[in-house]
């Protein structure tokens, strides 16, 4: 009796383990715009990061006053590659979502990114005046 109560519990088990699977396969094939858009962000993260370690981000920005970093450029990128997808969100009609939320993640990014490159132009002056913060 008990051996038969534990095996039909781990059928259950299996059988929601295989549902909350098929949710997860279906929600991305509903949705390639959310996965595509994650799928270029680290892609975009990646170059950036080979980019910088290859030094051609310090040789670009070698006349600037500031330190501008890597995570600047992927935070940017990445704002505009979520609103890129909120674009292709509301010009193609199959894939039309509500798209609030991601035009708010999109602009907090991209301001993130900026707020990194002020702050290094920042700090890039308060050492050429000799102050400390």
């Amino acid at each position: 009796m008990a051996d038969e109560k534990s095996e039909k519990d781990m059928e259950k088990r299996d059988e929601k383990s295989s549902q909350e699977e098929k949710n997860w396969d279906e929600k991305w094939r509903r949705d390639p715009v959310f996965a595509v858009s994650w799928a270029c962000i680290f892609i975009w993260a990646g170059i950036v990061f080979l980019i910088d370690s290859l030094g051609f981000i310090n040789t670009w920005t070698a006349g600037l006053d500031g330190d501008i970093n890597a995570w600047s450029f992927i935070f940017m990128g990445a704002g505009v590659i979520v609103l890129l997808g909120v674009l292709f969100r509301l010009l193609v009609p199959e894939y039309k979502k509500p798209v609030t939320g991601n035009i708010i993640l999109g602009l907090i990014l991209i301001l993130i990114g900026i707020s990194i490159i002020f702050r290094g132009f920042r700090r890039g002056s308060d050492t050429d005046t000799g102050t400390d913060l």
